[in-house]
């Protein structure tokens, strides 16, 4: 059964939370700050992490790295008031996956859960089909129609990233570590050029999908339907 984690100091938040993610058939297991949190991860692991910004003890900016760094595959739907554009800068930058600002709809809430969950199923999977191209990581081939072509080694890595979360923003500096490595000396420039070179790849195929740049946070795939 698919288990939930719902961090947040206040109380009531969290029993609202659990009502509607159990209401879809969901477990969900709760702590109030983040170091309750992550001693929890280690007896009753989750499958996705909502989460509060503003907790005591470890609040969620701190909690957010410290699972990205222990669980990098790890689903976070990161839950605040803080709706400034320069906190989810702060929060994609972490590693959230998503943002909501409170207060929120709790209906809204479950779908993007839900959506989470479906993202990092697909990205569990080693072959990928997205927009009619099928992207398969056992043998590093792109398919489309009858046509089969190998990409750079990069380029594959960046569009298998981008293909397994459709719909994520990715920062600059967390594709570099991520597909480049933490102790990459280079610029992170080379992520735009990378990212030129699929657009200009796939050109003929965009009305599946496209790589599109969300200006002051990163790029991220969109799915044409």
């Amino acid at each position: 059964m698919t288990r939930i984690m719902v961090v947040d100091d206040d109380a009531d938040i969290r029993e609202l939370i659990r009502v509607y993610l159990a209401g879809e058939g969901l477990t969900v297991v709760q702590a109030s700050n983040g170091q309750e949190a992550l001693s929890l991860m280690e007896s009753v692991p989750a499958d996705l992490v909502v989460l509060d910004v503003m907790m005591p003890l470890m609040d969620g900016w701190e909690l957010c790295r410290e699972l990205r760094s222990h669980y990098p595959e790890l689903p976070l739907l990161m839950v605040t008031a803080k709706s400034e554009s320069v906190h989810k800068v702060k929060g994609f930058q972490l590693g959230t996956d998503d943002y909501l600002v409170k207060p929120f709809d709790p209906v809204e809430l479950v779908m993007r859960v839900k959506a989470l969950l479906k993202r990092y199923r697909i990205h569990s999977s080693q072959v990928i089909l997205i927009g009619g191209v099928t992207i398969d990581r056992t043998t590093y081939e792109v398919r489309y129609q009858d046509q089969r072509f190998t990409l750079p080694l990069k380029e594959f890595e960046l569009l298998y990233k981008f293909a397994s979360h459709a719909g994520q923003i990715f920062t600059r500096t967390q594709l570099i570590e991520q597909i480049w490595g933490m102790d990459y000396e280079g610029d992170e420039r080379t992520v735009d050029v990378h990212i030129k070179r699929l657009r200009e790849r796939f050109e003929h195929y965009q009305e599946g999908f496209q790589i599109t740049t969300i200006r002051g946070l990163g790029y991220r795939l969109e799915v044409k339907v």
